[in-house]
């Protein structure tokens, strides 16, 4: 007696530590994921690539994780699960650092700058950049390149290593969600693997809020800090050439990354208090029986646990896409974290052009706001379903009634607006009148005697509250003080249109926002953590849903099969038809030393937010009316009476869960797991 309790023990203290170990994992992983996201706009402009490209640099970890996901989902749960996940972190570290390794062989960032073409010395030289020279540097750039000849600085396919080190952290990814939540599952008592998975992914949302601070941090930071002279940089974080230390956040992600798989390697791949299969959840498709007060699981394929190998699988595989309530569930739940994925990766980009936030500020903000929001709702979704007891269908009215309310938050983000920015010869006329539509026309009779490169996107705020491309098209005739200090003096353009004051002045950057953008900007962040703390409470219910729509032996292939597919059509894809909605909308495309399109540095607002917010509400919407369907096909075939059991077989939740909060992950949520459950 004594020895069966000591052993009970034991195994109760090496689940705790497996949980331990697990929760440091699942932190590390989000962490990682939230560095790509918060730097995949610095990537695009280090690289000098389109955000179409970038999307799918980003996908690429979607692609890895779905390259093996399945196949360790179905034989990873009969292997050593603790050693599988080990290795698992140990490839997610080295994918982080061959990510970060391109910053280490490329050149010193140079963005484009008439002031690069002529460099001035920590002395006061004046630079003159409206001339009529017509071999001024820095005016005409391609005089210099055809001296010189054509060298592409930014447009390099060094970004080749980032889409394979992204590709690697999926690969490594892939062992520890699944297997991680089965080997709890397993050997947890019953009825507490819920509670354990509801810790686990609560106390994980850490990662994505360092991972927010830390792109942060990273963000302010120049991306050649240490090796250049600082003094030297024209640029601030808000501007949009600005390339932030993105290669450092994945230096320290990969090294947390291979510490938190250190410790599996010391867990046994079996416990010896284990639960018994028959007691895990039972499908909503199995028929049920009521005897001696219980409940007694009757599936048609009994045999399909004797089956192993290949054959086993594509007959588990089959069973679980002829589930109709299985996949109603998944494709509503595909639209809606499609909307999710798109949104979150694009939302600095949004924010900087919308707000005038730099990526650093939209870091912090997210990391400090939305993340507590959504941390603190799955709890209170997991308290709400223990507290009212929900059955399934209660789980889905839940489900159902959070993303309608999340929406609604939604559409209001979509009328909140900073209006056009005033650029000249861009979104305004040089007199600073709306032409109606973007004008994009560069020359004026202002600067018609300049010698200016119309390519050339070095934004300067002129006295007269207008923002012009250039200092050049501005019409300034010289400069005084150094790097960001830098001003423009007697610029024609900004003293035709300030009659008043007689101040022709521009300086470095573009014009600021207003106050009414500032309280716009206040608006939405309340709006959109609010929008996230209600789709939280849902979120937590999406597991439990997925448990009951298959057999317990076919939960952890579920759950790959889940992943798959919101990997493949979700996060693989999202990013890149958002990323292409996104490139329509650019008015400046930034061109390399070669004349090849680079960056987009300037972006048309209206346009932006409408395909922007376009594409969330439209999946999001698609998402709601498959739910529908889903609704109704669950409460016909599974309607509830008193006893929680259905005329027609259906059931409700077993005891064993009610008894448990349903603080579950956020695998298949609206914050799907691994790269997108931030």
């Amino acid at each position: 007696m004594a020895s069966s309790v000591k052993k009970k023990t034991k195994c109760c203290d090496v689940l705790k530590m497996f949980m331990v170990a697990l929760t440091f994992s699942f932190t590390c992983k989000a962490l990682s994921g939230v560095i790509m996201k918060s730097s995949i706009t610095q990537i695009e402009r280090r690289f000098g690539i389109t955000t179409s490209e970038a999307g799918f640099i980003d996908g690429s970890f979607e692609i890895g994780n779905l390259l093996v996901i399945t196949l360790v989902s179905h034989f990873g749960a009969k292997s050593h699960i603790p050693r599988l996940i080990g290795i698992g972190c140990f490839i997610m570290g080295i994918g982080s650092f061959l990510t970060a390794l391109p910053h280490f062989f490329m050149g010193p960032y140079r963005y484009d700058s008439i002031i690069n073409a002529n460099p001035l010395d920590n002395s006061t030289v004046t630079y003159t950049p409206c001339s009529t020279d017509v071999n001024s540097a820095g005016n005409n750039r391609s005089s210099l390149l055809l001296e010189s000849g054509c060298k592409s600085e930014s447009h390099s396919f060094m970004w080749i290593y980032v889409f394979v080190g992204n590709l690697l952290r999926g690969i490594g990814e892939s062992p520890i969600g699944p297997l991680g939540l089965t080997y709890i599952d397993n050997f947890a008592k019953e009825g507490h693997s819920t509670f354990y998975m509801g810790i686990l992914h609560s106390i994980s949302m850490i990662g994505p809020t360092i991972g927010y601070l830390l792109g942060s941090l990273c963000a302010k930071l120049y991306v050649d800090f240490g090796s250049v002279d600082l003094s030297s940089i024209t640029i601030n974080p808000n501007d949009s050439r600005w390339v932030g230390a993105w290669w450092l956040g994945f230096l320290v992600a990969g090294s947390l990354n291979i510490a938190s798989g250190i410790p599996f390697f010391y867990f046994p791949k079996n416990l010896k208090k284990a639960r018994k299969q028959s007691t895990g959840p039972t499908p909503l498709d199995a028929p049920s029986t009521k005897e001696n007060g219980g409940q007694k699981l009757n599936f048609k394929d009994s045999e399909q646990t004797k089956r192993n190998g290949l054959a086993g699988f594509f007959y588990s595989l089959k069973c679980i896409i002829t589930n109709k309530v299985y996949i109603l569930f998944l494709i509503s739940t595909l639209m809606t974290v499609s909307s999710f994925i798109g949104s979150i990766t694009y939302i600095p980009k949004y924010l900087e052009l919308e707000y005038g936030m730099s990526m650093a500020k939209s870091n912090f903000l997210l990391g400090t706001t939305t993340m507590p929001f959504v941390a603190i709702s799955l709890l209170l979704g997991g308290y709400i379903s223990k507290k009212l007891k929900l059955s399934v269908m209660g789980i889905a009215k839940l489900f159902f009634i959070t993303n309608i309310g999340s929406s609604t938050f939604l559409a209001f983000l979509w009328f909140l607006n900073c209006g056009k920015q005033p650029i000249a010869g861009l979104t305004v006329t040089y007199t600073g009148n709306d032409p109606g539509t973007t004008e994009n026309i560069p020359f004026s009779f202002c600067n018609s005697d300049c010698n200016c490169d119309a390519n050339v996107w070095d934004p300067v705020c002129g006295d007269d509250g207008l923002t012009y491309m250039s200092p050049c098209l501005a019409g300034c005739k010289y400069s005084v003080g150094h790097g960001k200090d830098l001003v423009f003096r007697n610029c024609s353009c900004v003293e035709a249109n300030n009659f008043q004051s007689g101040n022709s002045s521009a300086y470095l950057g573009k014009c600021p926002k207003t106050d009414d953008c500032s309280r716009n900007f206040i608006y939405y962040m309340i709006l959109s953590s609010l929008s996230s703390f209600i789709i939280g409470l849902g979120g937590t219910s999406a597991i439990v849903l997925i448990f009951k729509f298959v057999e317990p032996e076919r939960k952890s292939l579920a759950m790959g099969f889940n992943s798959v597919v919101i990997r493949t059509l979700g996060g693989i894809l999202a990013p890149i038809y958002y990323g292409a909605a996104i490139d329509v909308t650019c008015l400046k495309w930034d061109t390399d030393n070669c004349g090849d399109q680079g960056a987009c540095r300037m972006y048309d607002p209206a346009s932006f937010r409408n395909r922007f917010f376009g594409l969330t509400g439209g999946l999001r919407a698609s998402g709601i009316i498959c739910y529908i369907f889903l609704f109704i096909a669950m409460k016909k075939k599974y309607q509830e009476n008193k006893t929680g059991l259905s005329n027609n077989g259906g059931i409700d939740m077993d005891q064993s869960n009610l008894k448990e909060p349903l603080k579950n992950n956020l695998v298949s949520s609206p914050h799907a797991d691994g790269e997108t459950h931030i």
